[in-house]
């Protein structure tokens, strides 16, 4: 095999010796077997997720795989472009994965809070500026959820839309607003 050298079209057999020169630390090799080998695992990565979002995540972890790993790749039990492929594919299903976990799995049913509410609590400050220091007392993102949610009237189903969250999370960031605005307000 001949050398392949940064800036040329290496051809698909060369894949190895960028491989094996990635192996050794060359980021040249690495920039050169990104740039023809990019689009290629692009287009498999959006065919498989069907977003471009995640199919560039996905690329992306993929290529650092590459670099991180390029060392395991042995030419005699494959070619470089099915290995290449291989690692895409593994990147997207893990990436796949998280996502069904974060947004598709069980949620548990909204419950109303056995405690007293926070809302009630809050009505019951006849002080407004108690009320507006100590919202902004809260972190930003408290801030933001708890406008949201009680200005904006969102639901948490809503605000886990708006903040890319998921539910659970989102839950937990309002239900800590409040705790805060309660001790804040309590006399």
């Amino acid at each position: 095999m001949s050398d392949v050298y940064p800036g040329s079209t290496p051809a698909l057999s060369d894949l190895a010796v960028l491989l094996r020169r990635c192996a050794d630390g060359d980021q040249a090799a690495f920039r050169t077997l990104y740039e023809q080998q990019s689009p290629r695992l692009y287009g498999l990565a959006l065919r498989l997720m069907q977003q471009p979002a995640l199919a560039a995540d996905a690329m992306h972890d993929a290529f650092v795989q590459v670099w991180q790993r390029s060392a395991q790749f042995d030419p005699s039990r494959g070619a470089a472009e099915a290995w290449l492929s291989s690692l895409l594919r593994y990147r997207a299903i893990d990436i796949l994965r998280r996502r069904a976990r974060e947004h598709y799995g069980h949620e548990p049913a909204d419950e109303p809070d056995p405690s007293p509410d926070a809302l009630d609590h809050l009505s019951e400050v006849a002080d407004g500026d108690a009320l507006r220091r100590c919202l902004e007392q809260l972190e930003v993102g408290q801030r933001r959820v708890v406008t949201l949610a009680f200005m904006d009237g969102l639901s948490h189903s809503e605000l886990s839309s708006r903040l890319d969250a998921p539910l659970g999370t989102v839950k937990s960031w309002v239900r800590r607003a409040l705790i805060s605005l309660r001790r804040c307000l309590e006399p």
